[in-house]
Formats: C-alpha cells, sequence, structure tokens
C-alpha cells in the first residue's frame, strides 16, 4: 500500500511543469477587415485556381512558376490582414497614460515587426521547398525526370501550407515538435497544411489509373489536391475542428 507521501509525488509529477503548457490554437483576428478577408481568401485561391486549370494541364511547369508571385501575394495578404505574427501573444502591452503624462521614449508597446516576420516567413518557405521535394521523390515523384513540375509543385504546397504557420508560429522548436507529430490544436494554418498533405497523397490515385487522360501527368492531380485540401483544412480547422488535438484523441 502506497503511502500519502508516494501518492503526492506521483500527483506532482503527473501535473505539467511551468513553461510547459501546451500550444494553443492561433485565432483569427477579430477586426472586421480580417473577417472579410478571411472568408474571401478561399474563395479566391479556388477561384485562380479553377480560371488556370486548363493552361495548367497544357503547360503545367510555365503554369505553376508564373502563379507563385500570385499566390505569394494572396498569402502575406492573408497572414498580415487575419493572422496574429508569431511573437505577438507575449508582446508587451502600450502603458497607458495618466491625465496630463507625458509618453516617454522607449515606453510604448513592443511587438513583433510584421515586415521582418513575413520576410522570414517566406525565407522558411522556400528552404521548406527544398526539403517537400525530396519527400514528394520519397513517396514516388519522378526522380531523375521531371525535376522542375515536383519543385513547383512542392513550392506551392510550402506556400499554401507552411508559410501561415511559420507566420504564427515563427521557429519554436516546441510548437513545431507539436506539429510534426500532430499533436498541435487544429486552427486555419495548421488544419490547411494537414490538408493539402492530405489532398496531394490523394492526388497521386488517378495517376497510374488507365484512362489516357491529359491532366493525369505528373503533376496536376497533386496540384489539384494541394488546393483542395488546404482549402478544406482550413475551413474545417477554423470552424468545426478549432482547437482539436488529434495526438489527445490517439492517446
Amino acid at each position: 500500500m502506497s503511502s500519502p507521501a508516494g501518492k503526492a509525488k506521483a500527483s506532482d509529477t503527473s501535473k505539467p511543469k511551468d513553461g510547459e503548457t501546451p500550444t494553443q490554437a492561433v485565432r483569427i483576428m477579430e477586426s472586421s477587415q480580417a473577417q472579410v478577408v478571411r472568408h474571401l481568401h478561399p474563395v479566391l485561391l479556388a477561384s485562380l485556381f479553377l480560371a488556370r486549370f486548363s493552361t495548367l494541364v497544357a503547360d503545367p511547369v510555365s503554369t505553376m512558376s508564373s502563379a507563385i508571385p500570385v499566390v505569394v501575394v494572396v498569402q502575406v495578404t492573408y497572414a498580415i490582414t487575419c493572422l496574429p505574427a508569431a511573437g505577438s501573444q507575449i508582446a508587451k502591452p502600450a502603458k497607458k497614460l495618466r491625465p496630463g503624462e507625458k509618453k516617454k521614449p522607449g515606453s510604448e508597446g513592443t511587438g513583433p515587426n510584421i515586415a521582418v516576420t513575413t520576410l522570414v516567413a517566406l525565407i522558411l518557405s522556400a528552404i521548406s521547398a527544398l526539403a517537400l521535394h525530396a519527400v514528394l521523390v520519397l513517396f514516388g515523384a519522378p526522380f531523375l525526370t521531371h525535376v522542375t513540375q515536383t519543385f513547383f509543385c512542392s513550392t506551392h504546397l510550402a506556400l499554401l501550407g507552411l508559410f501561415p504557420l511559420f507566420y504564427t508560429r515563427g521557429v519554436s522548436s516546441k510548437d513545431w515538435l507539436e506539429i510534426l507529430s500532430a499533436r498541435a490544436p487544429i486552427d486555419e494554418a495548421f488544419g490547411g497544411l494537414m490538408g493539402a498533405c492530405v489532398g496531394a497523397w490523394l492526388g497521386a490515385v488517378p495517376i497510374p489509373l488507365d484512362w489516357d487522360r491529359e491532366w493525369q501527368k505528373w503533376p496536376v492531380t497533386i496540384l489539384c489536391g494541394v488546393y483542395a485540401g488546404y482549402l478544406a483544412g482550413k475551413v474545417l480547422g477554423g470552424t468545426l475542428a478549432f482547437g482539436v488535438r488529434l495526438g489527445s484523441r490517439l492517446d
């Protein structure tokens, strides 16, 4: 029979230590402008993709490459308008001045630099595109052929699925360990990444089928799955699945 002291010690070890609180789902900003952009964002991405689908089938390389700057603008606008930048949750609020009190130099609230955060997120997304290229090859993408097609496909995947996470999470090892282990709480950014990855995997299904269709060539169906999965995951992550932790359900 265990002693009361032993029970107390066991209960103490089961409690989370200070600084080890789990990550929180990222909420969309509450401004009316953020809400408008939040709902227009998936509609705009879907419309742009559908409008260029025929050219994507005819010439995947030039279509994907020319679409990258457009996707960058759309994603950056969405992130800056709707998402809190990495570090904003711990930013020091500005001190409220008393009547007649003058503002002292350096007393203003500190927060993340949006321009720097955006630039760093874009750079990390570009680097991640190389890693995603290798992942696609490991999952069956052509190794010696269609290199350009695979790289541009991985770039679109990085901009859609990873850029919002780099913008909101930064390079926090704690956050990324939970994301990579699928234990992070689902929100629009993480839901979009999961949806894009699942969509890319499902998009490979029609390629080997003997249908002899032009749109079956690499990587048209993969990119279709990436966009469809990202949009579905983003919408579900911000609504029905918001705050859900897959890891807690698997334990």
